[in-house]
């Protein structure tokens, strides 16, 4: 009897005890994703998002919020973790903007309204309107538009002052821009410049055909560039290479109107470095002055090499002129008579590979080349044909020496290696 009463007094205790101990909870894991947008009210940088009307920014398109963007990204770069700033739906009018690295953690620009580029044009001494400098692992993304307003620019002389670009990585490692709407830039829409290993992704490039100089995307002094999936409509070159390029990839971009996909030019300056390793391919043009094309100086300064270039399934729609090697480019119309008998660049190793479609004029093809600069060049599967009426299709070559294969008979122009006429017939 009194081991039963001494039981139950040991159970009662137990059950006591175990009522009052606190329950276990699992141990929380930190997570890499970036914290959901703040809800109304939230301060900005909760959960490391910068929300720039937080900050006092006004979605009306007149006021100047150039402070509250620069202190959201100067509080981004504070973080010590995932940071991201925010630019939310709504119009934002915005001036020089300066997005300098280091930083502590790893920052997402995330735009999902319209940044309008500030008319004073005073401000931009800098000569871009959003400057991205020394940066690493930086992501722009967004379904917003980067509006340059260049509307008030485009009749003005370029000459007399030089006007903004839109968006410069500068120096930039491991970026990538994607799915945001550049429209109606000043200047160049993107000028990637000294950077390496940069995505461009699923981009809209947008200014009217006759806008002068707002070229989509420009390569410079950059290496392992990737520019995939963007529809570029411009009055300049959808996307050119210059010089100190390498290991470029262009893939399923669409370009028209504009001047087409290019690497030059080359032989300007001289500092310039070589080009090498660039592939176009699985692109559509279409309404553009040129399709692809390498031009370099005709009075170039320094003797450069272009090489390894590779254009392969290309479609052309209505291309004034498809495919052109151009050594002979001279904008300025300034060459003296003693540097015209050369160029300084040399391209070598170019395919023209399963280029098809229709040319607006009969020159489909132009290969237009110093002696002994311009070898090692191959027109495989290239079918183009003018679309006019009583026009003749016809290629036009002049010292381009390489190979043809399975291309149509009037464009065969190359002169074979072991050759010393200007056209032969297919092969």
């Amino acid at each position: 009897m009194a081991f039963g009463s001494n039981l139950m007094r040991v159970l009662f205790i137990l059950m006591v005890m175990f009522a009052l101990s606190p329950a276990k909870r699992p141990i929380a894991r930190k997570s890499t994703a970036l914290a959901p947008v703040p809800e109304a009210g939230e301060e900005s940088g909760a959960r490391g998002i910068f929300d720039i009307t937080k900050l006092g920014a006004t979605s009306d398109g007149k006021t100047d919020c150039s402070r509250e963007l620069q202190e959201a990204w100067n509080s981004a770069c504070g973080a010590t973790e995932q940071a991201m700033v925010l630019v939310p739906k709504g119009e934002f009018l915005v001036g020089p903007l300066n997005f300098s690295g280091p930083y502590k953690g790893s920052v997402t620009i995330q735009i999902d309204g319209t940044l309008l580029g500030s008319n004073d044009l005073p401000k931009y001494d800098r000569g871009s309107w959003m400057n991205i400098l020394q940066v690493d692992n930086l992501v722009t993304t967004g379904s917003g538009t980067i509006d340059g307003q260049g509307t008030i620019v485009y009749t003005k002389d370029p000459e007399a002052q030089a006007f903004p670009n839109s968006l410069l990585p500068d120096f930039m490692k491991n970026g990538t821009v994607s799915c945001i709407t550049l429209l109606n830039s000043k200047f160049f829409h993107m000028n990637i410049y000294m950077s390496e290993d940069v995505k461009a992704e699923n981009l809209t490039i947008t200014a009217p055909g006759d806008s002068p100089n707002t070229g989509g995307i420009h390569i410079g002094d950059s290496s392992n560039i990737n520019v995939t999936g963007a529809t570029i409509s411009t009055g300049d070159d959808c996307i050119s290479i210059g010089g100190g390029s390498s290991h470029i990839k262009v893939t399923r971009v669409t370009c028209g109107p504009g001047q087409g996909i290019i690497v030059g030019c080359l032989g300007r300056y001289r500092d310039e470095k070589d080009v090498s390793d660039v592939t176009v391919k699985d692109c559509v043009l279409w309404s553009s002055t040129d399709g692809v094309r390498i031009k370099t100086y005709e009075d170039a300064v320094k003797s450069i090499t272009a090489s390894n270039l590779t254009f392969k399934n290309i479609k052309m729609e209505d291309v004034a002129n498809p495919i052109i090697i151009d050594q002979n480019y001279c904008p300025e119309k300034t060459v003296s008579t003693a540097t015209k008998s050369k160029s300084e660049v040399t391209v070598k190793d170019v395919i023209f590979r399963n280029i098809t479609g229709t040319s607006s004029t009969p020159e489909a093809v132009s290969l237009l080349c110093y002696e002994k600069q311009c070898s090692g060049v191959d027109l495989i599967d290239v079918n183009v044909e003018c679309n006019g009426k009583n026009n003749k299709t016809i290629g036009v070559c002049s010292n381009a020496k390489g190979t043809t294969k399975d291309t149509l008979q009037a464009l065969a122009c190359l002169v074979l290696i072991k050759a010393k006429v200007s056209r032969l017939s297919m092969r």
